[in-house]
């Protein structure tokens, strides 16, 4: 890996929209937003505002209980091939988002093109943490504890912090009895920001302030993610994650087919400059697919249960505020299969306030895309219609997805 001065300057705060990319088609306009009753469906594409309002966001996810719509949940659904090409969609798929978590995999590859994986011995479950938002159980406190003795590195360096953490509501419950108070080792981006702290290792950085935009691992990160994306990297749109390091926003439709890029990297064109980032694409991807509770947790989390159920099929990584990706791989919709790879993502217009939405509607929009068989939905219906229960343990309401993918190239005129 270079130095700091090898690596790309400090971002301009500006709009980016990547270069090269595939024109997606004009699409007539079909907002199903006004339809109503748990047994009408949303469909079609929602253009993108041309007067800086966004029309509103057609209706994914009906909380209903017993025959009363409670609420609803919008939002805007995509899925692109390998080419960037839009197959599915509904909403708008223009519309902007931060990766916050969603970076994780991408973020991973600076450290192996400098040669981590070898020079720490790094373990394929290792790599899953690190591109994962992990739970915080113990399973992933060994994983990353082991890692820091070998390599020499401490959590006290971790600059994550520990609000909200961990995730997972046994554990946090178990310290809090202990009377124990959690360490930045338990905070879901602790695997993330040990990648920072190697690289810092690696390059004989200072990993004082490893968070901040002008520092190397941070510049590392940005041109790897400008890579990922086809864009220039001094004009990434930029901002605060959660975490503390800065987040890059695109739109839905190039998360997707960064996602997509991810499902099956190995078949980049040889022209497309991503295609030297293949090897470590595929490196990551497997380790994500063989350690699935290792990348989120062993309770209450989609892309672990989505990993599961789908086998070696497809590779899950959410990001804050509702954001859901699925890398689809080749092969996963069986032999009459035409699409080949894919990647789909789903944004949840109110956030992340509640989990019921953008889990109903991943699930859906997997099922729709034809990677999701009946066994697999049958083991996901928790996370497809989400129940809410009484003081009785009855079943009293449900997130009901509501929606139809739009096949873009039959809504073309």
């Amino acid at each position: 890996m270079g130095s700091p001065a090898s690596l790309v300057d400090p971002p301009r705060r500006g709009l980016t929209l990547g270069s090269g990319l595939p024109t997606v088609p004009h699409v007539p306009t079909t907002n199903g937003s006004a339809l109503a009753g748990p047994g009408r469906r949303s469909t079609g594409v929602r253009r993108a505002a041309t007067s800086g309002k966004r029309p509103p966001a057609p209706i994914l996810v009906r909380q209903m209980r017993g025959p009363v719509e409670e609420s609803v949940h919008r939002g805007d659904v995509v899925e692109v091939d390998l080419s960037g090409r839009v197959l599915r969609s509904i909403g708008d798929p223009e519309r902007l988002v931060n990766l916050r978590s969603a970076v994780k995999p991408f973020g991973l590859i600076p450290l192996l093109e400098a040669g981590g994986e070898r020079e720490f011995g790094l373990e394929p479950q290792e790599l899953a943490i690190m591109a994962g938002s992990h739970s915080g159980e113990d399973l992933h406190v060994r994983t990353l504890q082991a890692l820091f003795r070998r390599t020499g590195i401490t959590q006290a360096a971790l600059g994550c912090g520990t609000t909200g953490m961990p995730l997972d509501a046994l554990t946090a419950t178990r310290l809090a009895r202990d009377g124990e108070k959690p360490g930045p080792i338990r905070h879901m981006c602790s695997g993330q920001h040990s990648v920072f702290l190697l690289l810092s290792k690696l390059g004989g950085w200072s990993p004082e302030a490893y968070w901040l935009d002008d520092h190397p691992t941070q510049r590392a990160l940005r041109d790897a993610v400008a890579r990922v994306f086809r864009a220039d990297p001094a004009r990434l749109v930029t901002s605060i994650d959660g975490c503390a390091i800065p987040t890059y926003a695109f739109p839905i439709r190039q998360v997707a087919w960064a996602y997509a890029i991810l499902a099956d990297a190995g078949s980049i064109p040889g022209d497309d400059p991503r295609s030297k980032l293949a090897p470590h694409l595929e490196k990551i991807r497997d380790a994500m697919l063989a350690y699935p509770e290792i990348v989120a947790g062993t309770r209450d989390r989609l892309d672990t249960a989505v990993m599961k159920a789908l086998p070696g099929r497809v590779a899950a990584k959410g990001g804050a505020e509702g954001l859901g990706n699925f890398a689809i791989l080749p092969g996963s919709r069986g032999a009459a299969e035409a699409v080949g790879a894919s990647g789909l993502s789903v944004k949840i217009e109110d956030g992340s306030a509640s989990e019921r939405a953008w889990w109903a509607a991943s699930v859906e929009a997997l099922r729709q895309a034809g990677a999701v068989d009946a066994a697999a939905l049958r083991a996901l219906g928790r996370y497809h219609r989400p129940p809410t229960t009484d003081s009785q343990g009855r079943v009293a309401a449900e997130a009901i997805a509501s929606f139809e993918l739009a096949p873009v190239g039959e809504l073309i005129r």
